[in-house]
């Protein structure tokens, strides 16, 4: 199972990359180092996915800044607090809901380490409030796995219409397609996609 860990794990994705298509090859240079982006795995790492689900990086860290300081990013903590205690922090009551039912899921997030990419994708969507985005944004960035992509991505779509010149924003459908001579670094090549993003729009597209 290939994972990345190290900037030279990037490297050589970028390398991939580069090799298989020139459109990479002439803009990685100008995207600089790109971002290791690991993260822990676990509860914490699934609930801050979710927290970011569907709003702006900006508002996920400010709520995530505020679960942080009630001290309530925890699965003991989250199970045991109160609807108002969890909507103060700035929670929507479905993602309250959903932190609440993975908490008390009691789902084996180290078993996940071992599971195929597939196989952990599954484990997770069963959870409420997971959807595929979600997990394939925690096995990129907390099980470090570098063949996911997270299709679904909008500033990915975005990035990749820019980058190709496209007409129109590819769906999930489409860039799947378009990145299978990425494989298997996908993960790298969206790190890519997130670094030309934040480069053209001013404003960064992944937390």
């Amino acid at each position: 199972m290939r994972l990345i860990e190290t900037e030279a794990d990037l490297a050589l994705g970028a390398a991939h990359l580069a090799a298989v298509c020139p459109v990479w090859a002439r803009v990685l240079p100008r995207l600089g180092p790109l971002p290791l982006r690991r993260s822990g795995d676990g509860f914490e790492a699934i609930a801050q996915a979710i927290t970011g689900q569907q709003i702006s990086v900006a508002a996920a860290a400010s709520i995530w800044a505020r679960m942080q300081a009630a001290g309530l990013v925890a699965p003991e903590a989250i199970a045991a607090a109160d609807d108002d205690a969890l909507r103060a922090t700035g929670l929507s009551r479905p993602k309250l809901r959903y932190l609440k039912g993975i908490a008390k899921a009691g789902l084996d997030w180290q078993g996940l380490r071992t599971l195929s990419d597939d196989g952990a994708i599954a484990a997770l969507v069963a959870l409420p409030g997971v959807g595929t985005w979600t997990a394939e944004i925690y096995l990129k960035f907390a099980l470090g796995r570098a063949d996911v992509l997270a299709a679904g991505d909008l500033a990915l779509q975005e990035a990749a219409r820019m980058l190709y010149g496209l007409e129109a924003r590819p769906g999930p459908a489409a860039l799947r397609a378009m990145s299978q001579p990425w494989r298997p670094w996908r993960a790298v090549a969206a790190r890519g996609l997130w670094a030309y993003y934040r480069q053209a729009k001013g404003r960064e597209g992944i937390r």
